[in-house]
C-alpha cells in the first residue's frame, strides 16, 4: 500500500489500496449528470475522488486524531464540493474541492481539539501555581518561574512547560489588534511560509493545467522548467528545430496561464 502512514489498509471500511481514480473527463461527465439529479453519477463521483480526500487527510495526520474520523470529515467536504460545484466555472473539481475539504477538517479539529496533559505535568503545574500564589502574597510582587522552580527543586524549563500545558489555549481567530474595524488575528502572526495552502492549491491548478497540453508540450515544459534544459538541448533530444521548441513552449505557457 502506498499510503503506509496509516498503518492499515482499511479506513472507515474502505480498502484504500483499491480506491478508484477518475480522469478529468470522467469527472466532468459525471458532474454534469449529477447536477441533473443522477444519484448514481453522484455516488460514482464520491467513490472516484476518495483518493483526493485521503491525500489531504495525510496533511492532518500526526495530531492524535482518529484517522477514521478525519477521513469521514474529509468525505463530508468532498460531498459538499460535488453538490455545490458549477460545471460552467471552467476549473477542475479537485481545484474546487481541496479548500472545501481542508475547511471541513479545520473546523472539526478546532471544535474537537482537546489538549491532553499527563498527570505528572498537571501535578507539577498545580504545585507551581500554589507556590506562586503563596510567594506573591508574601512578597507583594510577581514571582518569576526561576524562583518557583528553586522552591520546588525542579528545573526551570520543566516548570515553565508545565504551566504552559495547563494554560487555556488561544484561538487562532483571537484578535490581537483592532483599528477601525480591521482586526489582526493570532493566525495572521504565525504560519508556515514555506508550505501554505495557497502554494498547494496553485500546484493542483498547475497539474490540472498541464493535463490540457499535448504529450510533446508536457515533455518540453518538464524538461525546460524541471530539468533546467535549454531549448537547443531539447530540440536535439526530441529531433525538432530550436524555433519549433520555442513556439511550442510559448503556446503551452499561454494555455497554462489562461487555465490558471
Amino acid at each position: 500500500m502506498s499510503y503506509g502512514y496509516y498503518g492499515k489498509v482499511e479506513i472507515c471500511g474502505v480498502n484504500t489500496a483499491h480506491l478508484k481514480t477518475l480522469t478529468p473527463e470522467e469527472n466532468n461527465r459525471l458532474l454534469t449528470a449529477a447536477s441533473k439529479g443522477d444519484r448514481e453519477a453522484r455516488q460514482r463521483l464520491i467513490d472516484g475522488n476518495l483518493r483526493l480526500v485521503l491525500s489531504i487527510v495525510q496533511r492532518f495526520s500526526g495530531r492524535g486524531e482518529n484517522l477514521d474520523d478525519l477521513f469521514q470529515v474529509g468525505c463530508i467536504g468532498l460531498i459538499k464540493a460535488i453538490d455545490r460545484f458549477d460545471v460552467s466555472c471552467g476549473v477542475q473539481l479537485s481545484t474546487y474541492a481541496v479548500p472545501m475539504i481542508i475547511g471541513e477538517l479545520r473546523r472539526y479539529l478546532r471544535d474537537n481539539n482537546t489538549i491532553r496533559v499527563s498527570r505528572g505535568v498537571r501535578d507539577l503545574a498545580y504545585r507551581a501555581l500554589q507556590v506562586r500564589e503563596e510567594l506573591s502574597q508574601k512578597k507583594g510582587c510577581e514571582i518569576g518561574v526561576e524562583e518557583i522552580a528553586a522552591v520546588l527543586g525542579e528545573k526551570t524549563d520543566a516548570v515553565s512547560a508545565a504551566l504552559d500545558a495547563i494554560a487555556d489555549p488561544v484561538s487562532l481567530y483571537e484578535p490581537v489588534y483592532s483599528d477601525g474595524g480591521d482586526s489582526i488575528f493570532v493566525m495572521d502572526q504565525i504560519g508556515d511560509t514555506d508550505n501554505t495552502d495557497e502554494d498547494w492549491l496553485e500546484n493542483i491548478a498547475l497539474r490540472d493545467a498541464m493535463q490540457t497540453l499535448t504529450p510533446r508540450e508536457r515533455k518540453i515544459i518538464s524538461m525546460r522548467f524541471y530539468a533546467d534544459r535549454t531549448q537547443m538541448e531539447i530540440a536535439e533530444e526530441i529531433g525538432i528545430s530550436q524555433a519549433q521548441v520555442s513556439r511550442l513552449e510559448k503556446g503551452a505557457l499561454q494555455r497554462i496561464r489562461a487555465r490558471m
